[in-house]
């Protein structure tokens, strides 16, 4: 049975949108794993926009679910479009644009609050018990999703483990090749480029994870 997994965009650049590599590297293994994609992204302005030559500020701006459609080769949608139902798992690759644009955690840390819309989808799939894949910086969003006691990692970063901790996550150290599962919440995590100083490295841990998010929604095929 082809599986169908959504996978959550926040723009295109490591420093104000989606990390590039970690989002094509995702849609790579999915589709190797013959999974089939749908891309989603929030119909709002970017946080900033930075130069990625320089890392400086630019007057410029930006909507995030355009500048998500350079790495969807223009297929995306709104993300306000998609629902649990229509999906058997969800992912989202990491940048800033987590911390920018799905949420705005990298300016209130643990007081952060997710994009409502975004918000809304990631909990929907929480309350189906459908496999959740979050990868990155974007791990330290998951208490927000699934609130208290959630398991998760972004590698081993203090000050960010600290975060996940004071907004009531479980942080749990883990090597850039590999993942961390929450098996009750269904929920996969793992550091890419967190930790990650090549593109092989973060490959690693994002292919360990989309194999399991894969594996996961096999589980109850044979009930079914």
């Amino acid at each position: 049975m082809t599986k169908k997994v959504a996978v959550i965009l926040s723009g295109c650049g490591v420093y104000d949108g989606a990390e590039i590599h970690e989002s094509v590297l995702t849609l790579l293994r999915l589709d190797q794993r013959g999974v089939t994609t749908q891309c989603f992204a929030p119909d709002i302005p970017q946080l900033h926009v930075i130069n990625h030559l320089t890392g400086n500020p630019s007057a410029e701006t930006r909507n995030v679910l355009v500048e998500s459609a350079r790495i969807a080769r223009g297929a995306v949608q709104d993300v306000r479009e998609a629902r649990a139902e229509d999906f058997d798992a969800v992912i989202v690759p990491g940048g800033f644009g987590s911390a920018k644009n799905l949420s705005n955690l990298a300016s209130e840390g643990a007081a952060c609050q997710v994009q409502p819309d975004v918000l809304n989808l990631l909990q929907s799939f929480a309350a189906a018990g459908k496999p959740v894949g979050l990868i990155c910086i974007t791990p330290a969003l998951a208490a927000k999703i699934y609130g208290e006691g959630v398991i998760s990692t972004i590698g081993n970063d203090p000050d960010t483990a600290a975060a996940i901790i004071q907004m009531g996550g479980v942080h749990q150290d883990c090597h850039v090749e590999d993942i961390v599962e929450d098996a009750e919440r269904r929920l996969v995590s793992t550091p890419a480029y967190m930790l990650a100083g090549s593109i092989s490295e973060a490959a690693a841990g994002i292919n360990k994870l989309v194999d399991r998010i894969v594996e996961l929604t096999h589980e109850h095929d044979d009930a079914a």
